[in-house]
């Protein structure tokens, strides 16, 4: 246990303790002119995370002003009658602490006030110490669920139970990522620009015990290096110039989640020195500090550089390669799984027509899907989806057609086969080669007779000569959705 102390006008001695053996997250200042109160819920929240106490509002609002928080208890006299708009200002400050007021017989109309003001709830510190700290344990866990510094809306994490895929290659991906996606193990996924790391890294934690915490994503190329640092580690007020105020990294933000580091070979030496360090001991320290911290975050590193060729220049560590590299899963491009291209290529249509309000466009041709199939991808996953949000917006039509594509896919090949497909056929055996070019006749061959029909199944089916049954199971096949022709 480490004790840390900071002078007040009642309180010379300080109240200020912290266990490396607790969570990071939480962070709660107390605020109260009552020592015995103060020591009261500090004692309580002990072991739930890092209490500070401040006895009266200028120390409060300084220490405000200098750290990150995520619980505000504060006495009710504390917050006058005429200045319940403190709550507000405290709920603006950077990482949206939650206002908690605590005190003894409150009316009514008292906590309809504050409560209308922001806080969060209202205590009352005279019941036991049970109930009071069965109060304080809630608030804590509502707060450590919310995930401090999730940088994405709750449930838009895919999981790795609900991806499937066409590609022989996907598919191996797949399988070794959900041998590992319920432990903790360090994962290294390596691939193009644009093929899927952060979507792959971003549905095992979707599947992992830590799916309920948040998962926090750097992207060490796009960040200076000088300030990358700070972006993972924190800073303490005064460390550099322009650090006004205590500032946590994305370790302590990523504490009992997922900390997802893309494109990792680009950084510098003395910083993978210290991210070794921090893999290897379950500690950070802040740059401008001096005290350890232990923080629980699961690392995903990404990279689309050649480590083997980057560690004999000298330029990525060896040992760094070996800790996060435990298991290593390449995400193939999208060039050599085009199989997956035309479920893919629909889900997009589905999120693009409800974002841009174009519900009138309910499909996409079988020859612009072939079209969508014969292009390479350089630019992979993230190419696709630029396509399908931009033809979405110029579609004039109920379905996406080779007009709608961009004039780099070489609209004109979609009726037939495309040099590219044709390269592609001819590297497969002959069976491949035979089930592939039949795959292809019966999309552009279905979507004819549905849009014929307005996707009435029994139509169709008896214009194809099928039962509906089987209509359905090749539909499903080839990625044919019965909505996109009504």
């Amino acid at each position: 246990m480490l004790d840390f102390r900071f002078a007040s006008a009642e309180n010379p001695d300080g109240v200020c303790r912290f266990s490396v053996e607790d969570p990071v997250l939480p962070r709660a200042l107390v605020a109260s002119p009552d020592p015995a109160r103060r020591d009261r819920l500090l004692a309580l929240l002990e072991g739930m995370g890092l209490a500070t106490g401040a006895s009266q509002p200028a120390d409060m609002w300084r220490r405000l002003g200098d750290e990150p928080f995520d619980l505000v208890l504060v006495e009710d006299r504390l917050v006058p009658l005429g200045e319940v708009g403190a709550i507000a200002e405290i709920r603006r400050l950077p990482g949206q602490p939650e206002v908690v007021v605590f005190g003894s017989g409150m009316s009514p109309d008292r906590a309809a006030l504050l409560q209308g003001a922001g806080a969060l709830t209202l205590i009352d510190v005279e019941v036991a110490d049970e109930a009071l700290a069965g109060t304080l344990a809630a608030l804590v866990g509502r707060r450590r669920e919310r995930g401090v510094g999730r940088d994405e809306p709750a449930g838009a994490a895919p999981a790795l139970s609900r991806l499937a895929s066409e590609s022989r290659a996907m598919r191996e991906v797949l399988r070794l990522a959900r041998k590992v996606v319920a432990t903790d193990t360090s994962l290294l996924i390596l691939g193009e620009t644009g093929s899927g790391k952060e979507w792959l890294a971003r549905a095992i934690h979707g599947d992992s015990p830590r799916a309920g915490s948040a998962f926090i994503a750097v992207n060490c190329a796009a960040v200076p290096e000088g300030l990358l640092e700070s972006e993972l580690f924190g800073h303490e007020k005064g460390a550099f110039t322009g650090a006004i105020r205590t500032r946590r990294g994305c370790f302590e933000s990523a504490h009992g989640g997922t900390l997802f580091l893309d494109e990792v070979g680009d950084m510098s030496v003395h910083l993978q020195a210290k991210l070794l360090r921090a893999l290897q001991e379950g500690m950070i320290q802040r740059v401008g500090g001096d005290v350890p911290m232990r923080v629980d975050a699961r690392i995903i590193a990404a990279t689309n550089q050649d480590l083997e060729r980057a560690m004999k220049d000298g330029r990525f560590r060896r040992d760094l390669y070996y800790r996060l590299g435990v298991m290593t899963l390449t995400m193939p491009p999208l060039r050599d799984r085009r199989e997956d291209i035309p479920a893919l290529a629909v889900r997009l249509l589905e999120r693009f027509r409800t974002q841009l309000s174009r519900l009138d466009v309910a499909g996409i041709s079988a020859a612009a899907m072939d079209s969508l199939v014969s292009h390479d991808w350089p630019g992979n996953v993230r190419e696709l989806i630029n396509v399908i949000e931009r033809s979405v917006l110029l579609c004039e039509g109920r379905q996406i057609d080779l007009p709608d594509l961009p004039d780099f896919l070489d609209r004109g090949r979609g009726a037939g086969l495309g040099e590219a497909a044709s390269r592609e056929l001819f590297e497969l055996d002959l069976p491949a080669a035979r089930r592939e070019m039949l795959a292809r006749f019966d999309r552009r061959y279905l979507d004819h007779l549905l849009r014929e029909h307005r996707g009435r199944i029994a139509k169709t089916a008896q214009s194809a000569g099928v039962s509906e049954r089987t209509l359905y199971s090749r539909m499903r096949e080839l990625g044919l959705q019965k909505a996109r022709y009504k």
